[in-house]
């Protein structure tokens, strides 16, 4: 099997002492591309220096640069100015891949809920301007986040990561040209909700990601997370939909390669 990882977070300190080992062990179990996102200016050249580090680009590494709704209080002033210039600079670079992670966040209370919709449409309009995909952090903040993708019109859609929404709202999402990402959550036999929406969705609308460090599968529960997981992980949900690893593994990859511009694997 061929998967792509479209969301983690592998330039974070949780692997710093492992992160050579595990790009190995992961191309080895199958992972043959990933996309690290940027959450906020200052982790944006660490995340370009191994993403375009020798290592890197034979690991299949992709970036992404945004800032993240739950860091609100972190990014200064200027962040989308920065953001911009950022994106300018890597713009011709095969390795820049999309803008994200961006997104809404309603789940902490203490996130200004206006803050951020100004922040998410400032990111979105950027990704308009430089034809990107846009990554999408989304909790509890559906309708809204529809809302401001119907007001922008990305012509290149993007993945809702760690999608835990309704039908209705996949088919939405579908509408504005996005894919839904999954990974560990879906894992887990008491996301019972969550593996029915999985169940019943489009082939054509997944993508598979892990979010390392965060959202563990079952079978990693209370350990990070890691991009060797995503082969296990696969098996996991192919399971849910009632197909094959190989056959969801085949078609999440196609899935990925299509809205990314990417030759097929």
């Amino acid at each position: 099997m061929q998967l792509i990882d479209t969301h983690n977070h592998l330039d974070f300190p949780e692997f710093d002492h492992d992160r050579d080992q595990l790009l190995s062990q992961a191309q080895a179990l199958g992972v043959a591309r990933q996309i690290v996102l940027g959450v906020c200016a200052p982790q944006w050249p660490r995340l370009w220096q191994l993403v375009t580090s020798t290592q890197g680009e034979q690991a299949g590494l992709f970036a992404a640069f945004g800032l993240h709704p739950v860091y609100l209080a972190d990014h200064p002033s200027d962040a989308v100015q920065r953001l911009e210039q950022q994106l300018s600079a890597c713009r011709q670079h095969p390795r820049l891949c999309a803008v994200g992670e961006i997104g809404l966040d309603y789940f902490v209370p203490t996130l200004d809920r206006q803050q951020q919709a100004n922040l998410f449409i400032q990111q979105l309009e950027l990704a308009k301007q430089f034809e990107l995909p846009a990554l999408l952090h989304v909790r509890r903040a559906h309708a809204d986040t529809i809302a401001a993708l119907k007001q922008v019109k990305l012509p290149r859609g993007g993945i809702v990561h760690a999608f835990a929404g309704s039908l209705e709202e996949a088919r939405e999402y579908r509408k504005l040209g996005f894919l839904l990402g999954f990974g560990g959550a879906a894992t887990w036999p008491q996301a019972q909700r969550l593996r029915r929406v999985l169940a019943a969705l489009p082939a054509e609308q997944l993508v598979l990601e892990t979010d390392a460090p965060d959202m563990a599968p079952v079978f990693l529960a209370g350990q990070r997370n890691s991009p060797t997981a995503l082969a296990e992980i696969s098996h996991c949900l192919a399971e849910v939909r009632g197909v094959s690893a190989a056959t969801l593994a085949q078609q999440c990859t196609a899935n990925t390669c299509a809205l990314f511009g990417w030759p097929a694997l």
